[in-house]
C-alpha cells in the first residue's frame, strides 16, 4: 500500500495541518459564519481559513451552507457527523497529550543532552553494529 492510500496517513495528513483541529474545534459548540471564525482567529489569514475550511469540506468534516437570504449572502460551515467523531477523537488526542507532554519534554530534553554530549550513535555507527 502507498503511502497516500494509507488511511491513517490519509487522516493524519489533515489532523497535521496548523490550523484544521483549530477550526473543527471552534465548530464543536455549533454553526459558526465565516465572519466568525475569522474575528475568533485573527492570527489565521483569510487566505489560510478560506484554504483550511475548503479542505474540511473537501475531507467530509464541514459543511458549507450559503445563506443566500440576508444580502450580502452569508457563509456558514457546521461539523458533519464525520466532523464530530473526528472531534472526539481531537479531544482524546489532546487528553493523551496533556496528561503526557511533561514525559515527552523530558525525553526531548535527555535526547538533546545526549546528543550535545557525543552520546548518541550515529547512523553509520548504528549501521556498523546491525551488519556486524
Amino acid at each position: 500500500m502507498s503511502l497516500q492510500d494509507c488511511p491513517g496517513h490519509i487522516v493524519l495528513a489533515r489532523l497535521g495541518e496548523r490550523w484544521a483541529t483549530l477550526l473543527v474545534a471552534s465548530l464543536a459548540d455549533g454553526p459558526r459564519h465565516h465572519g466568525d471564525l475569522r474575528r475568533e482567529h485573527p492570527q489565521l489569514t483569510q487566505k489560510m481559513l478560506t484554504q483550511t475550511l475548503r479542505g474540511l469540506e473537501r475531507d467530509g468534516f464541514v459543511d458549507r451552507c450559503v445563506e443566500t437570504t440576508v444580502v450580502p449572502a452569508r457563509v456558514r460551515y457546521s461539523l458533519t457527523g464525520l466532523g464530530r467523531q473526528l472531534l472526539s477523537l481531537q479531544r482524546t488526542v489532546y487528553d493523551w497529550a496533556e496528561a503526557h507532554v511533561d514525559a515527552i519534554r523530558s525525553a526531548r530534553q535527555d535526547f538533546d543532552t545526549r546528543v550535545l554530549r557525543g552520546e548518541r550513535p550515529s547512523v553509520i555507527e548504528l549501521n556498523r553494529v546491525h551488519r556486524g
